[in-house]
C-alpha cells in the first residue's frame, strides 16, 4: 500500500496528550505503522556517558506515535484525508478536503 504520511510532511495530532499539536514528521516506521513527530510526545531518556556524550543524563527526545493518530495538514491549516490520484503517469497524494496535491 502506498504511504498516506511520508517524511517531512506537516502533520497534527488528533488524539493523546499532544492533541492539537503540529510538528514535521521526523521519521516513518511502517512495520510498526507508528511516525515520530517533531516537538511531539517528548519522553526523558537516562542516558550513561560515552565518547560521543561524555556528560551523559537525562536526555528529552520525541517517541513515536501510531499513524492513525496523526493527520497531514492541507493549505487551510486543518487536518485532511489522504486520496491519491493519477496525474499524467504518476500516482500522486492529494487532500480529501481541498483537493490539491500534497508535495512530497
Amino acid at each position: 500500500m502506498a504511504a498516506k504520511i511520508k517524511k517531512g510532511d506537516r502533520v497534527v495530532v488528533l488524539a493523546g496528550k499532544d492533541k492539537g499539536k503540529q510538528g514535521a514528521v521526523l521519521q516513518v516506521l511502517p512495520k510498526d505503522n507508528r511516525v515520530v513527530v517533531q516537538g511531539v510526545n517528548m519522553v526523558s531518556r537516562h542516558t550513561k556517558p560515552t565518547q560521543a556524550d561524555p556528560q551523559g543524563g537525562i536526555k528529552n527526545k520525541e517517541a513515536a506515535l501510531h499513524v492513525s493518530n496523526v493527520a497531514v495538514v492541507d493549505s487551510n491549516g486543518k487536518p485532511t484525508r489522504v486520496g491519491f490520484k493519477i496525474e499524467g503517469d504518476k500516482k500522486v497524494r492529494v487532500a480529501k478536503t481541498t483537493g490539491e496535491v500534497i508535495n512530497g
